[in-house]
């Protein structure tokens, strides 16, 4: 996967896991972004792992279980940013 397709990806997954989760998030746009790619990783690494990275067709459980790290990770990043920063989360 090339850097720029990883930070598209990456831009789109976070932007989606920031409209899932409940609440406004703390976190800013370029961190969204890394956490996104991150979810991306944890998601094709899970794809691998069960044995549905690459199929026949639209890859549709991969990119939800990328879909899923990235909620995971932009959620639990909020977190840690907003304890980082002394704000608490608004929900």
């Amino acid at each position: 996967m090339s850097w720029l397709w990883a930070i598209i990806v990456g831009l789109i997954l976070g932007l989606i896991a920031k409209a899932i989760i409940p609440g406004k998030q703390q976190i800013p746009l370029w961190l969204t972004v890394i956490f996104g790619i991150l979810g991306s990783i944890v998601g094709n690494s899970v794809a691998a792992g069960i044995g549905v990275e690459d199929t026949k067709g639209i890859d549709w459980i991969r990119h939800l279980l990328q879909l899923i790290g990235a909620v995971v990770i932009v959620g639990l990043g909020d977190m840690l940013y907003a304890s980082m920063k002394g704000k608490k989360r608004r929900a």
